[in-house]
């Protein structure tokens, strides 16, 4: 049982936080749409071979534009709070479906590259297209079936649409920390055995150890924005859990760093230009004057990719 109740939050009820919170989800909006349109027009129309990481990119997109697509509902919950209509429940399952679809599919990707760098040779009967595809499937259907059974059991995780505080129940906090604590251990596991092999490789001209030190940046970052997008919501439902606690701080806290969580949108796109080259060589960013990259940095690349 929670020690004690919010009925009430003076935080979220202020003007200048409502304000604020439309802004932030408006320019989620309006740089998200054609970040993610631009991603996907370049690969599914531009790119003329497709590998494993932009089978696993094109469906992190695909999850992306789901986000966008109930932004807009968001922003109408904030001025007038929607009623717990089926329509609502749809739009807050497409949202905790982005959620979880990201950190999955970010994990997959950095297994995808532990395995091509740390076992090249299993890689090549292991790593093909078809195969991404297949595991991308599996990861859909396991995260939305997750969420429709949590929707037959009435056990919402609550959100825009799901302002009732009665369905907030450990099992659903323990199922969201479950399902990103785990992901979690793998992403960390993955990257430091990529940045290890990645500073034992020999460096035989300048380029090839720019290249590697490209990629290394490469890996770092990308859990560098899963850790920025995703950590701070789910450190507040572990202390949710472990305390308790239902106060009025918490659901704030939770309210604010499952916002900014959405902004997993926008760098996932950014990340798209960097992790792949040949979203490089096919983006319309590619006429600009630009070096060309030596042959030992695409070898890296390619790798990573």
């Amino acid at each position: 049982m929670n020690r004690s109740n919010c009925s009430f939050s003076e935080l979220r009820s202020s003007p200048a936080f409502t304000y604020f919170t439309f802004v932030y989800l408006g320019l989620l909006l309006a740089l998200g749409l054609p970040l993610n349109g631009l991603a996907l027009w370049v690969f599914c129309c531009r790119l003329r071979r497709w590998t494993e990481a932009h089978v696993y990119m094109v469906n992190l997109a695909v999850a992306d534009f789901c986000l966008l697509c109930v932004l807009p509902f968001m922003l109408y919950s904030l001025k007038d709070h929607s009623e717990d209509t089926p329509f609502c429940q749809v739009s807050q399952g497409i949202y905790l479906t982005n959620r979880y679809m990201s950190i999955s599919l970010i994990v997959a990707i950095a297994v995808d590259r532990y395995v091509a760098v740390r076992h090249p040779l299993y890689a090549r009967g292991l790593r093909s297209p078809r195969r991404a595809a297949a595991v991308c499937v599996v990861l859909w259907v396991l995260v939305m079936g997750s969420l429709v059974l949590r929707w037959l059991l009435r056990e919402q995780e609550g959100g825009f649409c799901f302002s009732n505080r009665s369905r907030h129940s450990p099992y659903t906090v323990a199922f969201s920390l479950l399902g990103f604590y785990l992901p979690l251990a793998v992403l960390v596991f993955c990257s430091l055995q990529l940045a290890t092999a990645l500073g034992q490789r020999p460096d035989t001209d300048s380029g090839q150890a720019e290249a590697t030190r490209k990629a290394a940046r490469m890996v770092w970052a990308n859990l560098a924005v899963f850790l920025v997008c995703f950590l701070p919501l789910h450190v507040v439902l572990t202390w949710r859990l472990a305390t308790g606690l239902n106060t009025c701080a918490i659901h704030d806290a939770l309210h604010i760093t499952s916002k900014f969580s959405d902004a997993n949108c926008c760098l996932d796109a950014i990340c798209y230009y960097y992790m792949a080259r040949e979203f490089q060589e096919a983006s319309p960013l590619a006429s600009l004057p630009t070096a060309k990259a030596p042959k030992s940095q695409d070898s890296v690349c390619m790798t990573l990719s």
